[in-house]
């Protein structure tokens, strides 16, 4: 398989190339990533992968649909994987018209490059290719504490600018494959965590602050409740799902580990506490305190994700507890990356989350 993913060089995107090319049982035969390299896509993600004859990189915008169109043909690729997106809430609502242009025209322009190379393949390549769409739980609103879990069937109801642009791009998705019958595919996560992940998120963010000897910033009441999923568990659904969905569908993927993002920080502490203590002796839950919560912030999001578990056999490997314990040490172990990209600009000590 030749597979063209977008965004390769962001946190979920890297954390799938690195897992496409070191995987030994179902290797690809090329992978080209395309990344913009935003603020958020860092080439030092995969900087080790870099002499893999399989793998190539480009440098560019999904909204270029000659780029596109040029890689798709000269790759000969069998299929597409689009992370590329703007992702953080708080951004988008200091300024939607970034999310708007690379969300929702960007995955436009994608989609129709996509169209025209699947209509030209001669089978049996037309009917194996595939066109995957990495989406959000953000798409669906929020919940009370007593409501079910969100399934694919949950009606869009987005409540950020950044919700509503990848909700968009969601039904454009599902509007290409029932119009012009180009084989897509859909998932949306819960939130991610886990190596490379770019320090305005919450967990890398309070992981360095709390080393920096910063505050810990937490909105509100801190009892927002999020679904978090290791990245890794959601690169290997995202594969499972390329090789294995139904074309047309959605699958939810979740890490079936709620919490609160208070019990969140304060995990981080008691296990930077064992593996970093601070030089006084004192916790790093010292360091935490309550900000006026951002406008619009959703209570709780769950993931209902027993379709993909039924359907394709998929489930995480990965608990909370264990997820975020290889979270903090590889945080700890991996300073210099940490260093070198928070030498970038940007709001570092606003609290971010993905939801």
């Amino acid at each position: 398989m030749n597979i063209l993913v977008t965004g390769g060089c962001g946190f979920i995107g890297s954390n799938f190339v690195r897992q496409r090319l070191l995987d030994r049982v179902a290797p690809v035969s090329r992978l080209v990533n395309l990344d913009k390299l935003t603020y958020a896509g860092n080439p030092a993600n995969l900087a080790d992968l870099a002499g893999d004859p399989r793998y190539v990189f480009a440098q560019g915008d999904i909204g270029d649909e000659a780029l596109i169109t040029r890689l798709l043909g000269e790759h000969q690729i069998d299929a597409i994987v689009n992370f590329a997106a703007e992702s953080h809430v708080d951004r988008s609502i200091d300024s939607p018209e970034p999310f708007i242009q690379t969300n929702v025209v960007g995955t436009l322009r994608l989609l129709n490059a996509a169209r025209r190379h699947w209509a030209s393949l001669p089978e049996p390549k037309k009917s194996g290719f595939r066109f995957l769409h990495v989406s959000t739980d953000e798409v669906y609103g929020t919940l009370s504490p007593a409501d079910p879990a969100f399934t694919e069937e949950t009606p869009f109801a987005p409540n950020s600018p950044y919700a509503a642009s990848k909700a968009a791009s969601d039904h454009l998705v599902r509007a290409y494959q029932h119009t012009y019958k180009l084989p897509t595919l859909t998932t949306n996560c819960s939130n991610n965590y886990g190596p490379y992940h770019f320090p305005e998120k919450l967990i890398p963010l309070v992981i360095l602050n709390a080393l920096d000897g910063k505050s810990l910033p937490i909105y509100g009441d801190g009892q927002q409740i999020r679904d978090w999923l290791y990245v890794e568990d959601h690169a290997s659904a995202i594969w499972c799902v390329l090789r294995q969905g139904k074309v047309g569908e959605t699958y939810n993927v979740g890490g079936i580990n709620e919490r609160a993002n208070l019990e969140v920080v304060r995990r981080i502490c008691a296990l930077l506490d064992t593996q970093s203590p601070r030089a006084d002796g004192k916790s790093y839950a010292d360091q935490i305190t309550f900000v006026a919560d951002r406008p619009g912030h959703d209570r709780r999001y769950a993931i209902d994700c027993t379709k993909l578990q039924r359907e394709l056999g998929w489930k995480p490997k990965e608990s909370f507890e264990t997820g975020l314990a290889k979270t903090v040490a590889w945080y700890l172990k991996n300073r210099a990356w940490c260093d070198d990209i928070t030498s970038k600009k940007y709001a570092r000590e606003r609290l971010g989350t993905q939801g």
